[in-house]
């Protein structure tokens, strides 16, 4: 296990223990939540070693790494997943000036190859083997490892997409500031996070899917994002809600809480979660925070 000594965000030292919460997805091991008492940012602390994090991800019932669509979670899931590509569409080709995409953490490239189909020039960057497989061989797309994004030529991409991505980065700023030097100087950086700062992760506690220790390194909440990405030196002008996560997260903590899946709470509680972001400061399930470099 590696221990964070140092906020991911702020760089201080001085934490608390929020909570303690298991690996519900896969392996039930319990891992702690620490707080920064600087800024307020969540992160999981200790957290696997780098080389030991892939094991974590290794699941056929991880559906954002798999096509599978076996049961009628994945079903809901993927019939949503098409849904927001058009949403996504909308909202890039609407704000960007070029069409070249690079997608970070594309897993099997759905969102990819949507956009190819609309006629952009696509690339994508995953660390999963078996998920980049798929990406290149069945659906013929230009995937790399991570390892890749530092031979990438400066200022070449309109955007750059990382769909619910950053929170399993383990050095986000280090990341982003590589992201920056890809991104062209009127271009479009669009980073989706889950926000624990919402009315469903605020009912469901520890049991909150959207947590998903440790697979998920950080929890950033809406103010604590935004002081990160101006610490960045990058102009956060736009955050858009993802209306159907707290459907999907209220589904997933209901059987992580109560043992069994129940469809009627989760939807009530995905409504109710998605009503009281409309009166506190858009405080969604998932935020998309649409950003480009400060001049």
């Amino acid at each position: 296990m590696d221990i964070i000594t140092n906020c991911p965000v702020c760089g201080q030292q001085n934490f608390r223990i929020s909570m303690e919460i298991p690996d519900y997805f896969l392996t039930q091991e319990v891992f702690k939540i620490s707080e920064c008492l600087s800024c307020g940012m969540l992160f999981t602390n200790p957290r696997p070693a780098l080389n030991d994090l892939g094991r974590y991800y290794k699941s056929e019932d991880y559906i954002s790494h798999s096509n599978t669509k076996k049961g009628l979670v994945s079903k809901v899931y993927h019939w949503v997943r098409n849904h927001n590509f058009k949403k996504k569409f909308k909202i890039i080709s609407e704000l960007s000036k070029g069409r070249e995409l690079l997608d970070v953490g594309c897993a099997t490239g759905g969102f990819l190859s949507f956009f190819k189909e609309k006629g952009w020039s696509v690339t994508g960057i995953e660390p999963d083997s078996d998920a980049r497989k798929v990406a290149k061989e069945v659906n013929g797309l230009n995937v790399f490892d991570e390892s890749e994004l530092v031979h990438f030529k400066e200022n070449s991409f309109d955007v750059i997409t990382m769909w619910h991505v950053l929170e399993h980065v383990p050095f986000p700023g280090e990341r982003l500031e590589v992201l920056k030097r890809l991104l062209k100087e009127d271009g479009l950086l669009v980073i989706a996070i889950p926000n624990p700062g919402s009315y469903d992760a605020e009912f469901y506690g520890k049991f909150w899917a959207g947590y998903d220790v440790p697979r998920h390194l950080l929890h950033f909440k809406q103010n604590v994002a935004k002081k990160f990405f101006e610490k960045l030196h990058l102009d956060c002008f736009c955050i858009k809600p993802m209306k159907f996560d707290s459907y999907y997260i209220s589904l997933l903590s209901e059987k992580y809480k109560n043992g069994k899946t129940s469809y009627i709470n989760a939807f009530f509680k995905g409504w109710k979660s998605n009503r009281f972001a409309k009166k506190h400061e858009n405080n969604f399930s998932s935020l998309i925070y649409l950003l480009r470099k400060k001049k």
